[in-house]
């Protein structure tokens, strides 16, 4: 794609690496056809291309409008094109700069800006959310239907073996999922002291994803550096790598090195640091888990997240470790598509987040399967709150606490 982008935007950093990845756009259109809002919609600047062209347009000084804004704001950022291009286009950066550049010139009603920003403030701060969700459950009996299925009830962790073993890796616990789902990352380290790794809880907080995609970029590399300074310790002491349970995290923290690459003071270390995630399908597909596949093991539905799939590029490495342990695993249609849920995008587009759950859970249920696996606490708890069937993340279905 040819571009007439002014010097001095392409002498900044996020202009520079947007020409170039305008550049190896070639206008195909295979993108639209895998991207699931312009499935729901049909229109074109609700594709992928169409809004590779409002960016290209808004970067080479065209108008930009709150139509514009909205275009972008509807994008899940699932990565689904990037999986599906033929010429490489990292559309999911693209969209970053865009939303950063609308964001600075387009002015927001205040009820939007005032949940953005409420967002913002609670999602990544774990003591925040753990109050907020407290409120909430208090108040569940009197809450309407649809406002008390988003409050799951509270969970149990369970015990967290003490580290013994001589292998030993750093957890990821996050914000939002400890107060959610806490039996998650217990029942990983549980998972992995079965198989001869200890795992030790992070000292950290949000991977800084809720702010990167909500265009927020310099509060993201705040959180970032934050987070590498608080690991870097554990690294260098001999830590295996860095376990993320939760997908949509590990693809954020993957992308730590590129997105601090003009740091000079912690690109180097960012780099290492995105070196050294791991999800868990990766550290378990080597090891022996039939030994703790439950008995009678359940029939499963596996939702891959498209943080698994898109971001971190390991699709279908779940349902293969299922299956490779002995487990039964029913066919899913779609299993490319986003299930709605894409961090806040469930809260700021409830009508499309709602459309795409529903036809994510039919394709799911259809094989009649008595649990839905997952790997991400965002999908989980999106599915969860509309699913007829238990909704788990897939460590839980081996955690040797409950098959005891």
């Amino acid at each position: 794609m040819q571009t007439r982008i002014p010097e001095h935007i392409r002498e900044t950093v996020a202009g520079a690496e947007a020409e170039g990845i305008l550049r190896n756009c070639v206008h195909c259109g295979f993108c639209n056809a895998t991207c699931p809002t312009y499935q729901l919609l049909g229109d074109e600047l609700d594709g992928p291309r169409g809004r590779i062209y409002q960016i290209k347009d808004l970067l080479e000084g065209g108008e930009v409008t709150r139509r514009t804004q909205q275009h972008l704001d509807r994008c899940l950022t699932c990565r689904n094109c990037e999986t599906t291009c033929p010429s490489g286009v990292e559309y999911g950066r693209l969209v970053d700069i865009g939303r950063e550049l609308v964001e600075a010139r387009v002015a927001r009603p205040w009820r939007e800006r005032a949940a953005r920003r409420a967002l913002r403030v609670v999602i990544p701060e774990p003591r925040r959310f753990r109050a907020l969700l407290g409120l909430g459950r208090l108040a569940r009996p009197v809450l309407p239907a649809g406002l008390r299925r988003r409050i799951p009830a509270r969970q149990a962790a369970g015990t967290w073996p003490a580290p013994r073993h001589a292998r030993h890796m750093l957890c990821l616990t996050g914000c939002a999922q400890p107060a959610l789902a806490p039996r998650t990352d217990a029942a990983a380290a549980r998972v992995l002291d079965a198989v001869g790794v200890s795992l030790v809880a992070a000292p950290a907080g949000c991977c800084g994803a809720v702010d990167q995609h909500l265009a927020a970029p310099e509060a993201a590399r705040a959180r970032m550096r934050a987070n590498i300074d608080a690991w870097w310790p554990a690294l260098e002491a001999g830590a295996e790598g860095i376990l993320v349970t939760a997908s949509g995290c590990g693809a954020q923290v993957r992308d730590y090195g590129h997105l601090l690459a003009d740091d000079p003071d912690y690109a180097e270390r960012a780099a290492r640091v995105s070196e050294a995630v791991r999800d868990p399908v990766e550290v378990l597909t080597a090891e022996q888990l039939a030994t703790l596949r439950p008995d009678p093991a359940p029939r499963v539905a596996v939702q891959e997240p498209c943080t698994l799939q898109h971001g971190q590029k390991l699709g279908g490495r779940l349902t293969a470790l299922l299956q490779g342990a002995g487990l039964e695993t029913v066919p899913v249609a779609e299993g490319h598509l986003c299930c709605g849920s894409a961090g806040t995008y469930s809260l700021l587009q409830p009508g499309l987040a709602g459309q795409l759950r529903q036809r994510k859970l039919g394709h799911l249920t259809a094989g009649e399967p008595e649990v839905i696996a997952t790997a991400n606490i965002g999908c989980q708890h999106h599915l969860e709150a509309a699913s007829p069937v238990p909704v788990r993340h897939w460590l839980e279905l081996f955690d040797p606490e409950e098959i005891a």
